[in-house]
This record gives structure tokens, C-alpha cells and sequence, in this order.
């Protein structure tokens, strides 16, 4: 049970699992242990498991048809990562999940996930709650990259996430923030004279 415990705890915050309902969850989940580099997801297959991360640190992409990354996501420990719309759908991802360190996952497929829904109702909720604060967080980044400047968009992930900066090679964050690397190196120059 213990290598579960942070879903465990992450769960409770949101809902009150019984010690019966956690023990019930458990059987329906395995971890994953995964390399850097490794891929938990390609674009084109189908999402069939949805991860949480007890240790690592995954990027979530798309590649253009130039062959260009576009970074969506990153997520770090206490975080989920998969594409949800293909997890859901159980169609061929639009996106990429891969790892940038050594990750070890909490990972169910879909066919678990509706089963324990069914077994621990309360487990319908607290989906509901992270998907509805994942769709709002996606909104809320969508009008940041509409109406603040790069320097701002830039700022507000620096604060936002400062345990994520450090981890995470300079030119993946200019793919986040939707910049070239050469004009994140830029923004950072100019705040340093700017202190």
C-alpha cells in the first residue's frame, strides 16, 4: 500500500476514502516505472492509462506537421499526465507524453478507472473535480497566451510553477510558452539588468 500512498493521499484530500474503498482502489492500480526519454504515450496510439506521478517529471506535446514540438504540459510529482481526450474517447492521441527524468507512475486504464467509479462512487466525484480543474486551469492558460506578452507569460510560469523551471531545459519552456528559446534567453537577460 505504500507505494500508493501519494495517490492515496492526493485522493483524500478531495474525497474521504473508507481503508476498505482504499484497499479496493488499489487493486485496480500498478505503477510503472519508466527511463528518461521513455515515452508513456505516442501521438496516433490510443491512451489507454492514465498516469499520476509519484516521482519524475513527464513533457505532454504535439509535433506539427513540420515536425515542430509544441509543449502543452508538464507534469511533475502530484501531478496527472496522459491525453485525456483520447483516454476518454479511447481513440488515437493527438499528443505525446514523454519523459524528461527517470518517472515512476500510479497508472489505471480506462477499464479500470469506470470499474472503480462504479465500486467507489465517490471516486466519480473526485474525477469530475480534477477534470473540471484541469479544463479550468486550460482556460485560464489559453487567455494568458491571448492577451499577456511573452515577458508576462514568462513571469507568471516562473512563479507558478518555480519547482518545474529548475528541472526543465530552457528551449522546452519557450515550446510552453509558445517563444523561441533565443527570445526566452532574451526576456531573462532583461530581467536581470532589469533587478
Amino acid at each position: 500500500m505504500d507505494k500508493f500512498q501519494p495517490l492515496l493521499d492526493y485522493i483524500n484530500r478531495i474525497v474521504d476514502l473508507t481503508e476498505e474503498e482504499e484497499g479496493i482502489l488499489a487493486s485496480f492500480i500498478s505503477t510503472r516505472k519508466l527511463l528518461k526519454g521513455q515515452y508513456f504515450l505516442q501521438q496516433g496510439d490510443v491512451c489507454k492509462f492514465s498516469g499520476f506521478v509519484i516521482s519524475g517529471c513527464t513533457k505532454t506535446f504535439y509535433v506539427d506537421d513540420e515536425g515542430q514540438e509544441h509543449v502543452v504540459m508538464f507534469s511533475i510529482e502530484d501531478w496527472w499526465t496522459s491525453d485525456m481526450g483520447s483516454y476518454i474517447s479511447q481513440k488515437p492521441a493527438d499528443f505525446n507524453v514523454q519523459c524528461l527524468e527517470n518517472t515512476e507512475l500510479i497508472q489505471f486504464s480506462y477499464e479500470n478507472q469506470q470499474q472503480m467509479m462504479k465500486e467507489i462512487p465517490k471516486l466519480e466525484r473526485f474525477f469530475r473535480i480534477i477534470v473540471q480543474r484541469a479544463l479550468v486551469a486550460s482556460q485560464k492558460r489559453i487567455v494568458r497566451n491571448l492577451s499577456m506578452s511573452a515577458k508576462d507569460r514568462y513571469l507568471f510560469f516562473r512563479n507558478e510553477y518555480p519547482k518545474i523551471e529548475q528541472r526543465i531545459p530552457q528551449y522546452l519552456i519557450a515550446s510552453y510558452l509558445g517563444i523561441t528559446k533565443e527570445f526566452l534567453s532574451k526576456i531573462k537577460s532583461q530581467l536581470i539588468l532589469e533587478q
